[in-house]
């Protein structure tokens, strides 16, 4: 079966994001004064051929442990659910 898979990756607790600090400093000045707190991410779709949904996940989480996030540093969550057959029915 075909699974669809979401990877979302962001720097933990602690951790500076700059990158999310220089998007709250420019927030003001497009209006948006009322939001705090910004952190950035980076966010990730594939898909994954599997016998079930735990095996889907298994290896989405492998995949985000290995390579799409530092450990160290950044956490992940990941989200799988089952396509629907391509072509669907009429």
């Amino acid at each position: 079966m075909r699974y669809a898979a979401r990877v979302e990756v962001r720097l933990r607790p602690g951790i500076a994001d700059p990158e999310g600090a220089t998007i709250e400093r420019a927030l003001p000045a497009l209006g948006f004064d009322d939001v705090r707190e910004v952190r950035a991410g980076r966010s990730f779709r594939f898909e994954v051929d599997a016998d079930d949904e735990d095996g889907a996940r298994r290896r989405a989480e492998e995949l985000a442990h290995r390579l799409l996030a530092n450990p160290v540093i950044e956490d992940s969550e990941v989200e799988v659910h089952q396509m629907a057959p391509a072509g669907g029915s009429r």
